[in-house]
């Protein structure tokens, strides 16, 4: 998995690369993300992506996979073990943070893997809020939609998908022993502040690639390593949370963070997934190049 490039469309967005191979799951796959920012006022997505995967023996394609749905997926998978591994027993109110596909997998998933009493979808539009709180109620989840603030007031767990510049979660909004999910992610974004992050238990999916600069890593925990402000010995892969090697929540009132940036071996493994999927249910268009 070799670190992850990005060719910038000046002052419009840019076009980051993510291939990665995995001997054990025997899949090639690429994973290519374009991220405008300025899309989100007009109405449009502000990441759009494709899976290519590749047939690891000869090199042909295979198939070429909706990224959008597979990303928000995926992450939200990462951000629900996360949940299930640092946030505290007692939790009884999530917050979701954003309108789009991740808010929306980001509930649906951390709701099956704790049980939330009071799920609170914040935007910064209202209405869209509302709409996506009307469909998760609509399958059976406990939401409502509300601005950001008021969703991250006594709230057990925080998940924020948004396209935020300056942090959203701030140190003394934010409850002693939150667990945050932020997976936000564009250029120069920061969900979380440097306040909580200097204090936190940070967990991120690969050390290596979170710590870099975007596009590959994430700028807010990167430049407080290079401060010297963040250990980076003191980061923790959530890999090391599932198999015991390192330790989780050893502290009841102390924030836990997992920052995600996306790691190009997880999506070549959920591609990789679908592909078998297809293939067993006749799924699929098959075409001809």
């Amino acid at each position: 998995m070799p670190e992850e490039t990005g060719s910038g469309v000046p002052g419009a967005g840019l076009l980051a690369t993510m291939p990665a191979y995995s001997p054990r799951l025997g899949v090639l796959a690429s994973k290519l993300l374009t991220v405008y920012p300025a899309n989100e006022a007009q109405g449009f997505p502000v990441h759009q992506a494709a899976i290519a995967v590749f047939d690891p023996a000869t090199g042909e394609m295979l198939a070429l996979v909706n990224g959008d749905l597979l990303t928000a997926a995926r992450t939200a998978a990462c951000s629900a073990r996360s949940i299930r591994h640092l946030a505290r027993p007692g939790s009884r109110v999530l917050a979701v943070l954003g309108n789009g596909p991740q808010a929306r997998e980001h509930a649906r998933y951390a709701c099956r893997v704790h049980d939330f009493a009071d799920v609170r979808v914040g935007a910064r539009d209202p209405a869209k809020a509302a709409a996506l709180a009307a469909d998760l109620e609509g399958e059976g989840l406990p939401a409502r939609g509300t601005t950001i603030d008021d969703a991250i007031a006594d709230a057990d767990v925080v998940c924020a998908a948004t396209s935020t510049v300056e942090p959203l979660l701030r140190r003394g909004h934010v409850r002693p022993g939150t667990h945050i999910a932020s997976v936000g992610y564009i250029p120069d974004g920061r969900e979380v502040d440097a306040a909580i992050l200097r204090e936190a238990l940070v967990v991120v999916e690969h050390r290596e690639t979170c710590l870099q600069p975007f596009p590959a890593g994430s700028n807010d925990l990167a430049e407080l390593v290079a401060a010297g402000e963040l250990d980076p010995d003191g980061v923790v892969e959530i890999g090391e949370l599932v198999h015991g090697r390192r330790a989780g929540r050893e502290d009841e009132d102390r924030v836990t963070v997992f920052k995600s940036v996306g790691v190009a071996v997880q999506d070549a493994a959920a591609a990789s997934v679908v592909l078998a999927a297809a293939r067993r249910e006749g799924r699929g268009v098959e075409v001809s190049l």
